[in-house]
Order: C-alpha cells, then sequence, then structure tokens
C-alpha cells in the first residue's frame, strides 16, 4: 500500500525534484547512479514501469489517488504519494500537471554502444540533436517504424529529460539506446567493427534517393540524423558509407528532422527476415 502525503508545505525538500532541481541536477553527472528523471502521465510512467524504471514518488492530483493512477499505485506499494488539490499543484510546479500525475524515477544503468548494437539490423544515430521535443518524436518513430536501438553523440540532449520523456510517449523505455563517447570518429569506428553500412541524411549532389536499392538490401544499416538547421558535420558525412536524400515537391528543400526521422525510418526499415548464418 503507498503511503499517502497531504501536501501542506510547498517548501518541503521530498517535492524538490518536481519543482525546484533544474535538469542538469536531476541526471546528477557526477553522480549518475543518483540521477532521478521525471516521467509525466499514466501512459508514460506505465512504459517506464514496464521497461524496468524504479519509481521514487509520485506527485498526483487528490482525485486521481483512486481514479487513473489506482493501477499505478496498485503497481509500486510502499512508494511515497505526495497529493493535493489541482491548483496546489499548479503552485507547486508553475502548471498544470498533465493528466495530474508526475512521477519521480531512479534513471537506470546507461547501457554501452556495444550492447545496443549487439543483434541489431537497423539503428538511429542522432548527432548534435538539442530539441527535446525533436529528440522525443525520433524515439517514437524509431520505436514505432522499426529501429532496434538509437545511438546519440555527446551534444545530443537528453532522452530522459522530461519534455523527451513525455513527447516520446514512453518510447525512450521501449527502444535500447546508449550515448557514443568519442565522435565522430570513435563512433563510426565501433558502428564499422559491428558490420553496419552508414547513411547520413543530408542535402549533397552526391546524394542518392532513400528509395535506392543498395540501402535497402543492406543486412545492418546506420541511419545518421543531424542537429536542427545545419544538418550532419561534413566531417561525418564524408565518413559515412552513403548521403541520402529524401525527394522533395513544390521546391521544398528539407523537412524538419524529426518529420525525415520518421520518413527514412519507413523507408529503410528491414522489409525481410535476417539471412541464415
Amino acid at each position: 500500500m503507498s503511503e499517502i502525503i497531504e501536501i501542506t508545505d510547498l517548501s518541503h525538500p521530498a517535492l524538490d525534484v518536481y519543482a525546484r532541481l533544474t535538469q542538469a541536477q536531476l541526471r546528477s553527472r557526477r553522480h549518475p547512479e543518483k540521477g532521478v528523471f521525471i516521467a509525466e502521465s499514466p501512459k508514460v510512467i506505465a512504459n517506464a514501469l514496464k521497461g524496468g524504471c524504479r519509481p521514487l514518488s509520485f506527485l498526483m492530483e487528490r482525485r486521481h489517488i483512486a481514479g487513473q493512477g489506482a493501477e499505478l499505485l496498485a503497481a509500486c506499494p510502499g512508494v511515497p504519494v505526495y497529493t493535493g488539490d489541482r491548483e496546489v499543484l499548479a503552485e507547486l510546479t508553475g502548471y498544470e500537471l498533465t493528466r495530474g500525475i508526475l512521477c519521480a524515477m531512479a534513471r537506470p544503468k546507461p547501457l554501452a554502444a556495444e550492447e545496443v548494437m549487439a543483434g541489431a539490423r537497423r539503428l538511429a544515430v542522432l548527432e548534435g540533436i538539442v530539441d527535446a521535443t525533436n529528440v522525443g518524436a525520433i524515439f517514437r518513430a524509431a520505436a514505432a517504424l522499426g529501429m532496434d536501438g538509437v545511438l546519440l553523440s555527446p551534444t545530443c540532449c537528453d532522452p530522459l529529460s522530461r519534455r523527451a520523456v513525455r513527447v516520446s510517449m514512453g518510447a525512450v523505455f521501449q527502444i535500447p539506446w546508449a550515448r557514443l563517447g568519442d565522435w565522430p570518429e570513435g563512433g563510426l569506428a565501433l558502428l564499422k567493427e559491428a558490420g553496419f553500412a552508414t547513411a547520413a541524411m543530408a542535402l549533397s549532389h552526391r546524394a542518392v534517393s532513400i528509395d535506392h536499392p543498395a540501402l535497402a538490401s543492406e543486412d545492418k544499416l546506420a541511419i545518421l540524423l543531424g542537429t536542427e538547421g545545419d544538418g550532419l558535420a561534413g566531417e561525418t558525412i564524408a565518413r559515412c558509407d552513403y548521403t541520402v536524400c529524401i525527394p522533395m515537391a513544390h521546391g521544398v528543400d528539407s523537412l524538419n528532422v524529426a518529420a525525415a526521422s520518421a520518413v527514412a525510418f519507413w523507408a529503410l526499415r528491414t522489409k525481410e527476415e535476417p539471412p541464415s548464418r
């Protein structure tokens, strides 16, 4: 059974994770084993629990304890629940809660890039994408459209930032991901060693169309997507096996990186069983 705690003091230290700690403080880079992230809405929290994440506390409107939060609480016995009316919680967080429920969770142990590559045939590789909305949308597309994992360069936004988690609808817990330490040289070398061909999504006169048969024939393919605005770095593109573009109409030169990712993942997904070994 959960411990229900009525909020009477908005300055209580236990509430800092919901209102007063910055994203960097939540992530706790110096002590990653103490890192925390915030999951928002019942569906996202349920996906995080299914993904093995450990809940630390809940913040929810009182009416949800016996309502849409009841199933979550039943799955998390002993986890404290801080509660109050909608107005009290909005005063604490500065905004009205999405569906009235937040959950502070311990950050899972990070995977190594090699673990994400193992057994994968299609990977998304993100370089310098800093907008949390784009990162969340790319994870959702990757999980839905046949990617086996996601790798991120060191400068990418944290996939466990509150906005990225929310926009992904919990897909960040449904698909394995890892950060690459040395980029681009080291990361691309790891992909090559693991047998992946690399496809840089970029505007270039050298680019082949996304429906080129050579791409579909690759047994293992990593699809690289670059930062908002500038796209992939020239050095990264030069090191890739393919430069790939999405044909455009009406004089439009490119898509937002999240939209482009969905097109690329669908077009380049694995369409047949892997060859026997």
